[in-house]
């Protein structure tokens, strides 16, 4: 209780990223797991990948305890590059959802079976 506390009080630093990034990659995680839905996969790996992206920003940043120890912007490339990849992922990913709605009518993962040649 003391640590939440401790972290509710202190300005805003690396490791209130941090615990943003960890719950947006665990909400997306549990996203991935629990939709049947084409689109709410999707979802939740673009939440995984922004939680990536965002811990990815946390550890360049020049406010880290110690400044040797950041990244410096290796990690700002890093995320653009990852923003870049999800972009394509997403484009291409809707293409095949709105092939797969054409087909068949419904984006239901557990129908994609029937894609096996």
């Amino acid at each position: 209780m003391y640590l939440l506390g401790h972290l509710l009080t202190e300005p805003v630093g690396v490791v209130h990223y941090m615990i943003v990034g960890a719950v947006l990659f665990t909400c997306g995680v549990v996203c991935m797991a629990t939709k049947r839905n084409a689109l709410g996969i999707l979802m939740g790996i673009e939440l995984v990948l922004n939680g990536a992206n965002v811990n990815l920003i946390a550890f360049g940043s020049p406010y880290l305890r110690g400044a040797e120890a950041t990244i410096g912007l290796d990690g700002q490339l890093m995320a653009m590059f990852v923003i870049v990849l999800a972009a394509a992922e997403a484009a291409v990913a809707l293409a095949i959802a709105l092939n797969f709605y054409n087909n068949f009518g419904s984006i239901d993962v557990d129908r994609a079976n029937q894609l096996k040649g």
